[in-house]
């Protein structure tokens, strides 16, 4: 069976006004979140602190309902329209090459920083204290296969589990080849609730300033409630800065590996597959931003796709790779797992060999993976995974939340970051980057 794309292009590229830039307005939405979630605290304006949990809350939950239909329908089309179904295997195999090596490799990042830095050495840590995140029961490579299979298409989607419903779509679409003709009704069916899910993805997107803007606000306005110091309880910007101040070299550490990440990894995987730094970042900044800000990867996706595909990754590859990334290909979430365990053995002043440290990297590559829609998941894997090295999850767990929000937006952008370049890398393998000119108006290589 061949269906023809859509003659008209679903996303033409225009230049917009200055003052249309959906990034201007999201650098506006943060910066206002901030000055006023320091001058409402969580305490002190409890009516200000619900107002900015729900616009955070709504605009997340608005992107988490278009997120599976978005993915289906354009999987669906992409692997109907190729009809090489060897192809699309081919695709998966590499896809999978790539996601390991790189966050093999972010893992090695984190324990080098943890152990040059030592962001745990003065950290109090309360050894009586519950973090109220269930431990993760430890997963074999049975249960991480089993994972792969989707059983029931409604629980999935009501949990967000990307990978199953990403299985189902492929072979779905496989199927949809192997009739012919005859599946041209549902063919078409799909092209169109495509294009609808495109429509309505722009209007959610629309609202993204408004959800950053709560987002920062609700956050900020958390951390600006009373904390203690000295005996006595400071709110507003001196308890943001206390608690910043407290843990900077924490977060400072994971900024640090982060960054380091991006420069001696991510950049030169964009060298040697010959993409331009500078004008890949421009294309993809919006997705990154709205990730850093929201601290949810999931408010990203869609525009990451819709960016990554005008930047000319074909459709059908960045609607396979992105969303398998996003349980495969956790780079910044990978690496905070060594660093953050490392750093709760530290704080405890429990020092760990180099043999147990290896081992620990081994336990994450394993547990990492395919558990993106669980919410705080690096959290729950640390809690599971670091008390089968004898360290305290549990009193480290609730150490860390106390900054997790600022280091979860860092991990997240680079999630973002990582997953788009991971589609462009593989589209430039299989030879495909930037052949559909409608999709690869800002492609510049």
């Amino acid at each position: 069976m061949s269906i023809s794309a859509p003659a008209e292009p679903i996303h033409p590229v225009a230049k917009k006004p200055w003052y249309r830039s959906g990034t201007l307005w999201i650098v506006v939405g943060l910066v206002l979140g901030v000055v006023l979630g320091g001058f409402f605290p969580q305490d002190q304006h409890p009516v200000a602190y619900e107002l900015f949990r729900f616009l955070s809350r709504a605009f997340i939950a608005l992107i988490k309902g278009l997120i599976v239909p978005l993915l289906v329908s354009t999987i669906i089309v992409g692997i109907a329209q190729t009809g090489d179904l060897k192809a699309v295997g081919r695709m998966g195999a590499k896809a999978l090459i790539y996601f390991e090596v790189v966050t093999t490799i972010a893992l090695f990042v984190g324990l080098f920083v943890a152990n040059w830095l030592r962001p745990g050495d003065g950290l109090p840590i309360d050894l009586s204290a519950t973090s109220g995140v269930a431990p993760a029961a430890p997963q074999s490579g049975w249960d991480l296969a089993l994972h792969l299979f989707p059983s029931n298409l409604a629980k999935h989607w009501a949990e967000a589990d990307l990978l199953p419903i990403v299985v189902f779509a492929v072979l779905f679409g496989i199927s949809l080849t192997r009739i012919g003709e005859r599946g041209a009704p549902v063919m078409a069916f799909a092209e169109s609730v495509a294009q609808v899910m495109f429509k309505y993805t722009d209007l959610v997107m629309r609202l993204t300033p408004l959800g950053v803007f709560g987002a920062m606000a609700y956050n900020v306005s958390h951390m600006a409630a009373g904390h203690e110091v000295d005996g006595h309880v400071v709110h507003g910007w001196p308890a943001v800065f206390y608690l910043l101040g407290r843990y900077a070299r924490l977060v400072g550490s994971l900024y640090l590996a982060l960054l380091i990440f991006f420069t001696f990894v991510l950049v030169p995987v964009m060298l040697i597959v010959r993409i331009k730094v500078l004008p890949f970042l421009r294309q993809i900044r919006e997705p990154a931003l709205t990730a850093f800000t929201t601290a949810s990867s999931e408010a990203a996706l869609p525009r990451l796709l819709e960016d990554v595909i005008a930047f000319g990754v074909p459709r059908r590859v960045a609607s396979f790779v992105i969303p398998a990334g996003y349980s495969f290909n956790l780079d910044g979430s990978t690496l905070y797992l060594v660093l953050a365990s490392l750093t709760i053995a530290q704080a405890a002043h429990i020092e760990l060999t180099i043999s147990q440290q290896l081992l620990m990297v081994l336990a994450f590559m394993l547990t990492s993976k395919g558990v993106a829609g669980v919410p705080r998941a690096t959290l729950v894997i640390i809690a599971g995974t670091a008390a089968s090295f004898g360290l305290p999850g549990e009193a480290g767990v609730a150490m860390l939340l106390a900054v997790d929000e600022v280091m979860d937006m860092a991990r997240t952008t680079i999630n973002v970051i990582g997953n788009g370049l991971a589609s462009v890398v593989i589209a430039r393998w299989e030879g495909v980057l930037g052949t559909n000119p409608e999709e690869s108006a800002k492609l510049d290589v």
